[in-house]
């Protein structure tokens, strides 16, 4: 029986959180979802149980309401970095969840190391 793509996807995001959990301490995590029409990204504390910072493509004030391209998740990624340095957060670990890191998630995770935040 051929596996289908959610399959695939839900087995890539327990990898990727699996791992980032035996190495994550105190660190808060920025994950990110992407669908088909918006992107968006938190930024979450997982020991207080916590949403410090968010950032997504259907806020207006952005500018890019309507639009999931690589351009768009540059503007989030610099947004959800410059809400990161108000909250007083500069270290972060990436959890991409099932998304592969090219095309629009690597934009928004290039876009968010050179608005300050390191992970």
């Amino acid at each position: 029986m051929a596996i289908t793509r959610r399959a695939l996807f839900l087995k890539r995001r327990m990898r990727n959180r699996n791992k980032m959990r035996k190495v994550v301490g105190d660190r808060l995590r920025l994950s990110i979802h992407r669908s088909s029409k918006n992107i968006s990204a938190q930024l979450i504390d997982d020991v207080k149980g916590v949403t410090l910072a968010s950032a997504s493509s259907l806020e207006k004030a952005l500018g890019v309401v309507g639009k999931n391209n690589i351009e768009a998740s540059a503007k989030v990624g610099a947004a959800i970095a410059e809400r990161a340095k108000k909250a007083g957060v500069e270290e972060c670990y990436f959890d991409r969840g099932g998304f592969l890191f090219h095309g629009k998630v690597k934009a928004l995770a290039d876009a968010a190391r050179e608005g300050g935040l390191k992970f």
